[in-house]
Order: structure tokens, then C-alpha cells, then sequence
């Protein structure tokens, strides 16, 4: 054979059996080959080709569903996908969904400019509703509940037990975004949830650097309507992205903990100053919803709310513009500690609470707690100069 012909056949197979390492292999690849003629459209049984995932997906699969106590859970390319691509995946037209008016606003945006033009019905809910009214509020077309606890603003939580069980009996399906939860102090799937969706963008990634979202289910239908959602809008994450993700998870619990103490830290500290009018942090004992998060929850993770007395935007501003350790941005996560202004995103909402005075939302690193402090003290002082002239 020519050396044409020999370069493009050899170096194919690796060595067999593959040295056995603490992380899957990284495969890339679009064609799979298939062992034989028959196996060709045999989907069942083989993996036909390469967007499906291989090694690496697949064990980030296994991994996350052990976390979630899931019998099968889907990769999307970003959180948003994940959420978007489960409410198509049980979503038609003529169905209605409820959406709690806390919801991430790319879930709004989604919902406002692609389920009502596939002829969904969206109806946003006041997160603070009580199960029992929520749900008795579903008509006969609700085909789904949607929900996020803590809201990723304004922090109120929902009883997602007790919604999930009213709603089971009325044979309408449940989701919830748990990315602040990230699938580990909160397991939506043992309280009766039927979807557990995360932007694994944020904790389980950890590093502010790759993009995913999943989604979890124990009853083995939603978990096909998952698969072929995902099959179906030829959604694929990278071997690369999926070998990354994997590696966070193993570090999960070690940097929720140490985030979870930091943000108790400092919220407790501010919940002291003279500047501060509230502290939204469900976990910080006496903050709206801690008895519920008390009670369904075994931690908590770095980011919460923080309402200032109030004062001129300029004052928001100088808080935030003299704060070093601090990055202005609207991710979360990381290992890095975050800050953004909310009230230019509130007034969308059709359930509008008054804080009394502006709203912040502060996401807590691994950086030590003692610095942060001085930082936000130095941001509260440029804060209190300007509320005060």
C-alpha cells in the first residue's frame, strides 16, 4: 500500500487494554466505528456516532446521576440549555406552565419569547405563594410547575416537597432549578421533585471557565424524553468539557463547605452594619425562609442577598466601584468572590416585593472571609459617604 493509505490507517487502535487512570480518557471523535454491518442501525445496542458522547460523558453521566439519586441524566452545552431543553422536552402546545416569578431571567426570556410562541401558556407565580394555593391554582391545562429555591435575586424559597406532592396528585409534573443547591445540599429528586436542573456552569465547574447544564429524573419515560430532546435539537458537549466538569465534582463537596462557611461569615457580619437594612441568605439564622431551609436542606453555598438602606444610585455604584477583591459579574461558583446591583432586573416581575432600599447580590469565594470584610467595609464606607450628602 501506498503511503497514503498506510498514514490514514495506522496509529488507529491505542494500546489494549488502556493504562488505567483516575480520570476517563478524553475521546474525540464524530465518526464511531461500528463492529459490523448489522450494528449500523442498530442504535439500541451501539453508539452510532460521536455527539452522543463518549468516555468522558458517559462517566460524567454516571457521576452526576449518583449525585443526583437519578436514573438518567442529560448534558446540555450551558444551564440555560438545560432548562430550555427540559421544558421542550415535556412541554406541547396547548399546555400551560408555572413559572415562579423569581426564575433566572434567561428562564423568563426563554419562556416570554419561545414557549408562548410555540403556544405554551406561561403564567409567573409569586414565589412566596403558599403549595397549597400554588398549585390550586393550576388549570387543567398545567402540564408543568417550575420553580428555583433559593431565587437567584431576591432569595425566597418554595416548599418544593410539598408542591411536588400536591402536584403529583394532580398529575402535574415538577422542575427546579438547583443550581444553588448544585445537586448536593439540596437532592430535589428525594423530596419528590420529577426534573433536578443545574447550570453545572457554576459550583460543580468551579472555576468560572466551562459551560454545562444537566438534567436529572428518576422515572425512566422523562429520562427518555430528556435523551431524545437533547437527540433531537443535536445538542453535544465536548469530551473536554465533560472531563472538566467531572473533575470539579470531585472536589464538590470540599469547596461547597468551605464557600457555604464563608458566605454564613459574611453575612453575619453584615447583617451588623449600620449601612445594612436586611440580609437575604436562607441559611443565616432569623432571614426570610430559614426555618424551610433549616429543614429540607444539609448546607449551603456562597451566594446571597444584601439590602441597603436606602440612598442615591450613585451611592450603589461607589459601593461597588471601590470594592478590589470583589469582580463585578453576573456569574457565580467560581472561586473568585462576585457583586452586581439586581434592581434593573426586578421591575420585569409581575409579583414586585419592596425592599426598602437597593438590592445586591454578592457571591463569596474561597478568598479568605477576613479580607472580604475589610473589602465590603471599605465599599459600605464610599456607600455611606454619598447616601449621607
Amino acid at each position: 500500500m501506498s503511503d497514503e493509505t498506510r498514514l490514514i490507517h495506522a496509529g488507529k487502535s491505542p494500546p489494549a487494554p488502556l493504562a488505567r487512570t483516575v480520570g476517563p480518557p478524553i475521546q474525540k471523535g464524530s465518526t464511531v466505528l461500528l463492529p459490523n454491518a448489522e450494528a449500523l442501525y442498530d442504535d439500541e445496542a451501539h453508539l452510532t456516532y460521536g455527539r452522543a458522547g463518549l468516555a468522558a460523558q458517559a462517566c460524567l453521566q454516571e457521576a452526576l446521576a449518583v449525585l443526583e439519586g437519578a436514573v438518567g441524566v442529560s448534558l446540555y452545552p450551558s444551564g440555560i440549555a438545560a432548562i430550555s431543553g427540559a421544558l421542550m422536552a415535556v412541554l406541547g402546545a396547548g399546555d400551560e406552565i408555572l413559572v415562579v416569578d423569581n426564575c433566572y431571567k434567561p428562564v423568563r426570556r426563554f419562556c416570554d419569547r419561545v414557549l408562548k410562541r410555540f403556544g405554551v401558556t406561561v403564567r409567573y407565580v409569586d414565589p412566596a405563594m403558599p403549595p397549597e394555593t400554588l398549585v390550586g391554582d393550576a388549570g387543567p391545562a398545567t402540564r408543568l410547575i417550575l420553580l428555583e429555591s433559593p431565587g437567584s435575586l431576591s432569595f425566597e424559597m418554595q416548599d418544593a416537597p410539598r408542591i411536588a406532592a400536591l402536584a403529583r396528585e394532580r398529575n402535574i409534573l415538577t422542575a427546579i432549578d438547583n443550581t444553588w443547591g448544585a445537586g448536593l445540599t439540596f437532592k430535589p429528586l428525594e423530596h419528590g421533585i420529577d426534573l433536578s436542573l443545574q447550570a453545572l456552569t457554576k459550583y460543580v465547574g468551579g472555576h468560572s471557565d466551562v459551560f454545562m447544564g444537566s438534567a436529572a429524573a428518576r422515572d425512566p419515560a422523562l429520562v427518555r424524553a430528556l435523551a431524545d430532546g437533547v437527540d433531537n435539537m443535536g445538542w453535544a458537549v465536548s469530551g473536554e468539557d465533560a472531563y472538566a466538569m467531572l473533575r470539579g465534582l470531585r472536589t464538590l463537596p470540599t469547596r461547597m463547605a468551605r464557600h457555604g462557611q464563608s458566605a454564613l461569615a459574611v453575612a453575619g457580619w453584615l447583617s451588623a452594619q449600620p449601612e445594612v437594612a436586611a440580609v437575604l441568605h436562607p441559611a443565616l439564622p432569623g432571614a426570610p425562609d430559614h426555618e424551610l431551609w433549616r429543614r429540607d436542606y444539609k448546607g449551603a453555598c456562597g451566594l446571597f442577598g444584601v439590602v441597603l438602606k436606602p440612598a442615591p444610585e450613585a451611592a450603589v455604584n461607589a459601593f461597588l466601584d471601590a470594592l478590589k477583591l470583589f469582580g463585578l459579574g453576573f456569574s457565580w461558583g467560581g472561586f473568585e468572590s462576585l457583586a452586581i446591583s439586581c434592581d434593573a432586573q426586578l421591575s420585569v416581575r409581575r409579583h414586585r416585593k419592596a425592599y426598602g432600599g437597593p438590592l445586591m447580590r454578592l457571591h463569596i469565594g474561597l478568598e479568605d472571609p477576613a479580607d472580604l470584610i475589610a473589602d465590603l467595609r471599605a465599599g459600605l464606607d464610599a456607600y455611606a459617604r454619598l447616601a449621607s450628602a
